[in-house]
C-alpha cells in the first residue's frame, strides 16, 4: 500500500492530488491560488500536514520545482539547485513575481522533515533526449511537463493494454500561459517543444526572433521574466487575458474578426509544435491537457486542425482525461503518479520506463555559445 501526493504549479493555481493505491482512495484533490502562494508559500506545507495528519504518513509527495532538478529526496537539494530551478535576476526578485514564491516553498519543503518530498527533473536533465536536441536549450520542458507525459502515458496504457514502454504518442498541454509538447517513444521523452521555446501559447510568445531579443535587451531598460509572459494569442487577438476568460476568447473567436486571429494563432501553434515533434516519434495518440482542453469547442477545433494535418499517420486525438470529477490540473495527477511509482507503488514501472533515477546535470550545461562561461556567473548572481 502506497500513500501519494503530486503538487502542480500552474500560472493560474497550484494544485494538489494524491490517492492511495491499495484502496483506489483519493486523499487529496484542491487547486490554490497562485497568487494566495505567492504571499504565503506555507499554506501549501500546512495542506500537506493537514493531509498527512489524517491518512496517516504519506510515503512520497513530488513536489513543484520549475525547471526541475535531478530526481533526488527534497532535504538533499542545494541552494544551487533551488536557485537555478526557479532562476530569475535579483530585479525580478524585488517584483516579487510569483517564481519567488515558488522558490520559498521549494525552501519550506526541504526543511520539513515530516514530510517525505522528492524534486524532479524537467525534460532537459533526462537521459533520453539525445544531447543534440537540447543544444542551447533552456526551457526544454519543466518538471511539470514531466508529470503530463506521466499521465498521458498511464491513460495510452490502459486504453490499449500495453506497458509504459510501448508506449508512443505526444502529449499537449496548452496552459494559461504556454503551449507545450513532448514526444514520447518506446516509453521514453526523447524530444519536446516547450513553454518560451515553443511556439506561441495563450499568454507568451513561445520562442522569440533572435532580432527582436536584441532589440529589446536594447530598448528596454530591464528585460526582466514578465516580458516572455507576453506578445501570445491573446495579444494577437487584442484582448485582455486577466478580464477575458479563456472560455470567452474561445466564444469571442467566433464573433470578432480580430480575435479570430489571435484564435488561429493559437490553434496553429499547435499544429506545429506536432509537426516539429514528428522527427522524433511515430505517435500512436494525441492528449490535449491543460486549461484549454476542458473547452468543447476549443478541443474540436484542435483535433480538426490536427486531422486534416496529420490525418494520414492514422494516430488519434483524445483529451487526457482526469480522474473523475477532479479539481486539480492533470499535472498534478500525473505528479501523484510519479510519487507512487517513487515510493515503489502500482506505477513504479513507469518512473522505471522515463528513467527519471538517472536524470542529471544543469539547466545551463547544453549551452554551446561564446558567452558560455558568462552563465556560470550568471549562476553564481542568482543564488
Amino acid at each position: 500500500m502506497v500513500k501519494a501526493i503530486g503538487i502542480d504549479s500552474g500560472t493560474k493555481s497550484m494544485d494538489l492530488f494524491g490517492f492511495d493505491d491499495e484502496t483506489g482512495e483519493v486523499i487529496v484533490d484542491v487547486s490554490v491560488d497562485r497568487n494566495r502562494v505567492t504571499e504565503n508559500p506555507a499554506v501549501i506545507v500546512e495542506l500537506l500536514r493537514e493531509v498527512q495528519d489524517e491518512h496517516g504518513k504519506i510515503d512520497a509527495i513530488v513536489g513543484p520545482c520549475g525547471y526541475g532538478i535531478p530526481l533526488k529526496p527534497a532535504r538533499e537539494a542545494t541552494d544551487a539547485e533551488i536557485a537555478l530551478a526557479t532562476f530569475i535576476t535579483e530585479a525580478d526578485v524585488r517584483r516579487r513575481l510569483k517564481i519567488v514564491g515558488l522558490r520559498e516553498l521549494m525552501l519550506l519543503l526541504r526543511e520539513a522533515e515530516d514530510l517525505n518530498v522528492y524534486f524532479t527533473p524537467g525534460v532537459i536533465h533526462l537521459p533520453t533526449v539525445p544531447e543534440w536536441r537540447k543544444a542551447n536549450r533552456i526551457d526544454l520542458g519543466t518538471a511539470d511537463k514531466v508529470f503530463t507525459v506521466a499521465l498521458a502515458m498511464v491513460r495510452e496504457a490502459e486504453r490499449k493494454g500495453i506497458p509504459y514502454s510501448e508506449t508512443n504518442l505526444i502529449a499537449v498541454e496548452v496552459g494559461f500561459a504556454y503551449t507545450s509538447a513532448m514526444a514520447v517513444k518506446n516509453g521514453q521523452i526523447v524530444d519536446a517543444m516547450a513553454g518560451t521555446a515553443g511556439f506561441p501559447g495563450y499568454l507568451g510568445m513561445g520562442f522569440m526572433d533572435g532580432e527582436l531579443a536584441y532589440a529589446l535587451a536594447n530598448a528596454l531598460d530591464d528585460f526582466g521574466k514578465l516580458v516572455l509572459f507576453q506578445g501570445g494569442a491573446s495579444y494577437v487577438a487584442g484582448i485582455d487575458p486577466f478580464s477575458v476568460s479563456p472560455e470567452e476568447f474561445v466564444k469571442l473567436a467566433k464573433e470578432d474578426e480580430m480575435v479570430a486571429k489571435g484564435y488561429s494563432a493559437m490553434i496553429e501553434a499547435i499544429v506545429k509544435d506536432v509537426f516539429s515533434l514528428l522527427p522524433s516519434v511515430r505517435p500512436e495518440s494525441i492528449y490535449i491537457s491543460g486549461r484549454f482542453s476542458r473547452i468543447p469547442e476549443f478541443f474540436s477545433d484542435v483535433k480538426e486542425a490536427l486531422e486534416d494535418a496529420f490525418g494520414r499517420y492514422g494516430f488519434s486525438v483524445e483529451v487526457l482525461k482526469l480522474q473523475s470529477r477532479a479539481k486539480a490540473k492533470e499535472a498534478a495527477e500525473g505528479s501523484a503518479i510519479i510519487a507512487n511509482g517513487i515510493a515503489g507503488g502500482i506505477y513504479k514501472e513507469l518512473v522505471e520506463s522515463l528513467r527519471l533515477r538517472e536524470s542529471g546535470g544543469s539547466i545551463f550545461d547544453w549551452v554551446n555559445l561564446k558567452g558560455r562561461e558568462k552563465l556560470r556567473i550568471f549562476e553564481e548572481l542568482i543564488l
